[in-house]
């Protein structure tokens, strides 16, 4: 389980997140919902480590735990980012088995074979050899995610999924989510769509501006 106990962070001295605390079960997929500004991606950078938080804590399976301060290899938190930040001159494969290699420290054999089972499951194994700009944005975004998984992290954090798609793959793009649950990931989206948050959600968490 990962709390957040008094979390507080403030860019040039606007605070945006003010004590705030939350619990976000194993396995379970939390939608962080609420207008722009209001600071659902601030958050979602903190849990991730790629924002250090002015004060509180994180508390992961009862003990003490910086985001900012994990390693690599560490392999807790994976972010699948909202412009996905493919490499557009690795294929598909070597996208999803780069860091694997290089920070895993994975053989390419080992990370290749890991690799293939996460694109059967996401249905790309046909896309293996291409390269992004050969991809539509549903395939990309799940190259994203497949990339994630490599780093086999315990927690995936998603900035708005279907901002970037059609309306209509936003049906797909929850059964994917909900699929990876049944993996045992934990899953924390941050999402502008309250619909899409409530079919997939098992825990909501609704952020506001903070009055000034």
């Amino acid at each position: 389980m990962l709390k957040l106990e008094n979390i507080t962070k403030s860019f040039n001295g606007t605070t945006i997140l003010n004590n705030l605390s939350l619990e976000v079960k194993d396995n379970a997929i939390l939608s962080i919902v609420g207008p722009s500004g209001a600071g659902k991606t601030t958050l979602l950078r903190s849990i991730a480590g790629l924002d250090r938080v002015d004060s509180g804590k994180f508390i992961l399976d009862d003990k003490p735990f910086d985001p900012a301060e994990a390693s690599d290899t560490e392999r807790i938190i994976g972010v699948v980012f909202q412009d996905f930040n493919l490499f557009p001159h690795l294929t598909v494969m070597e996208n999803v088995t780069l860091a694997p290699t290089m920070v895993l420290k994975q053989s390419k054999q080992q990370a290749t074979d890991n690799a293939k089972k996460l694109l059967e499951q996401l249905e790309l194994s046909s896309h293996a050899d291409q390269y992004p700009f050969e991809l539509s944005g549903g395939q990309k975004q799940r190259v994203a995610i497949a990339r994630a998984l490599a780093m086999q992290p315990k927690i995936l954090c998603y900035d708005e999924p279907t901002s970037a798609l059609d309306p209509s793959l936003r049906d797909a793009v929850a059964d994917l989510i909900l699929g990876l649950k049944k993996t045992g990931i934990t899953q924390i989206v941050v999402t502008h769509d309250p619909d899409f948050a409530k079919k997939i959600s098992d825990q909501l968490l609704e952020v506001k501006p903070i009055n000034k």
